[in-house]
């Protein structure tokens, strides 16, 4: 009794000094001072505000744009290679796994600055396109981690099983191995899709000067100036759109573990 209670207490102030700073500025989101931690009264004027600062919505446009298309570019990437490797020889698969590890082991600023250095070794100018490429290199290995236990779970026989029924092995794959490892796709878009919203060290290393995302322009914001005020209403924005899609998740998540549980029963 006393270890359960110990354990939820410790759960508990974990979870309340890690979200007890963005509480802080969801609060003070509601009133107009310049600084945390004086109240001017509740209004809603920060709100307004954010969306009339036309340098911080085009640095939110700017990382949205960057990371829903490395996002995508990662997942068609991390899949086929996930679904390649699975079905290669022993020793390729796991040269192909070992390559595939080593962006997750390397700290981001050796990637950063790596791939830096060779775009200015080959004279490559800092464009979209050269940041995009940096997010890929970043994200897809873990599109392939994603993936790969959805292949290991998968019964192999289906395929062949598609392949004797006539299926040409484009269309086994579209239509057998594909939907069978649908969720780890998708599980492997959001993880690219958020790493890429969140990382500053690649952006900053790879962005051409006059392209901000918000971890640049924050960053170069507090260089100078005091952090706008009406960051603490996009943080606000930022927080409930994550707890929105938790939920969605979570409750998706039960109603198909109901329908499969109905189904075992009518069985």
């Amino acid at each position: 009794m006393v270890k359960k209670v110990l354990a939820k207490s410790y759960v508990y102030i974990i979870l309340f000094l890690m979200y007890l700073p963005v509480f802080l500025l969801i609060v003070f989101s509601f009133t107009d001072s310049d600084s945390v931690g004086i109240w001017n009264g509740f209004t809603f004027k920060l709100y307004g505000d954010l969306f009339q600062n036309k340098e911080l919505m085009q640095a939110v446009l700017n990382t949205l744009l960057v990371a829903f298309v490395s996002a995508i570019i990662s997942t068609i990437i991390g899949t086929l290679g996930a679904i390649g490797a699975y079905y290669s020889r022993k020793r390729a698969r796991k040269f192909l796994e070992g390559i595939t590890q080593l962006p997750i082991v390397n700290a981001e600023i050796v990637m950063a600055l790596s791939l830096a250095v060779l775009f200015v070794a080959l004279s490559i100018p800092f464009t979209f396109f050269i940041l995009v490429v940096g997010h890929v290199v970043l994200t897809v290995a873990f599109v392939y981690l994603s993936v790969k236990p959805r292949l290991v779970q998968m019964d192999p026989n289906i395929y062949e099983a598609a392949l004797d029924l006539g299926a040409t092995p484009r269309n086994a794959l579209y239509r057998v191995v594909i939907p069978e490892i649908l969720p780890g796709i998708i599980s492997g878009f959001m993880l690219s899709l958020t790493l890429s919203l969140d990382d500053f060290v690649i952006t900053q290393y790879l962005k051409e000067p006059s392209f901000e995302t918000i971890s640049t322009y924050i960053q170069k914001i507090l260089a100078k100036h005091p952090v706008p005020p009406e960051v603490r209403a996009l943080t606000t924005f930022i927080f409930l759109i994550a707890v929105i899609v938790v939920i969605v998740n979570n409750l998706t998540a039960k109603k198909k573990q109901k329908s499969f549980k109905m189904q075992e029963g009518s069985k």
